[in-house]
């Protein structure tokens, strides 16, 4: 028997694709992105020159360059004249919202916003643990002070941080991740309305203190009420 009869023909009209090769700007490209998340180039930092990464990756000077390019394209880098090359973030999935956020209508941030801060408060009150109820408090204070001593900077500042350290309390990484992604949108909407939101601190109308409260004690459904509470308002006071 002639086992070649066996094999069938090979088409004439099959298009088989190349397998393409790595080009040494991918690599490059690779390379540098894997220092700057793993945490080994801290955001602000500034990266070795150009020299010095065509001597540690042993590549050429035009390869580097485009995977610097690359990355600055990402939103990873930034290139400042007569200074170097730093670090600007550390995730491109975090740019890409970013981006993304600046372009969205602002009611479609609020809705979203809304869904993440019910999230974030509601998983707040299950994992939170002595450390980060600290942290809470600490902000929720310093806000409070700062409220009282008309300081608008350091309320922004306060109130801001007060809501990441919920986030964070809910031990929730990827919600912690998206919403970081928010921090503009979240800091503007504050210092838009900053005078209101400092004159409310002072009242029984504000319900940063319930929403602290509500995680303390463990109770999602309240911390989720206080949370949506919170945003609410923040909403009516920009769109009057």
């Amino acid at each position: 028997m002639n086992f070649a009869q066996l094999s069938p023909p090979l088409r004439d009209n099959v298009c088989v694709e190349p397998i393409q090769r790595r080009s040494l700007v991918d690599t490059v490209v690779e390379r540098l992105q894997s220092e700057i998340t793993s945490g080994a180039w801290d955001v602000g930092t500034r990266i070795p020159t150009e020299a010095e990464l065509v001597a540690r990756l042993g590549v050429s000077r035009p390869s580097v360059r485009e995977g610097v390019r690359a990355l600055a394209q990402l939103g990873l880098l930034e290139t400042r004249q007569g200074d170097g090359t730093y670090v600007i973030a550390n995730d491109p999935t975090e740019v890409a919202l970013r981006r993304a956020l600046r372009n969205a209508d602002p009611r479609e941030v609020f809705r979203v916003r809304r869904a993440l801060d019910a999230l974030a408060a509601t998983e707040a009150a299950e994992n939170r643990d002595d450390e980060i109820l600290a942290l809470i408090e600490a902000e929720l204070i310093a806000r409070q002070e700062a409220a009282n001593r008309d300081d608008a900077q350091a309320f922004i500042d306060h109130d801001v941080a007060f809501h990441l350290y919920v986030v964070q309390a809910s031990r929730n990484a990827l919600l912690g991740g998206i919403y970081t992604s928010f921090v503009s949108s979240l800091r503007n909407a504050v210092t838009q309305n900053v005078v209101g939101s400092m004159a409310l601190a002072e009242t029984p109308g504000d319900k940063h203190d319930a929403l602290f409260q509500a995680i303390r004690a463990g109770d999602g459904e309240a911390a989720q009420d206080a949370a949506l509470n919170i945003i609410e308002r923040s909403k009516r006071f920009l769109e009057t």
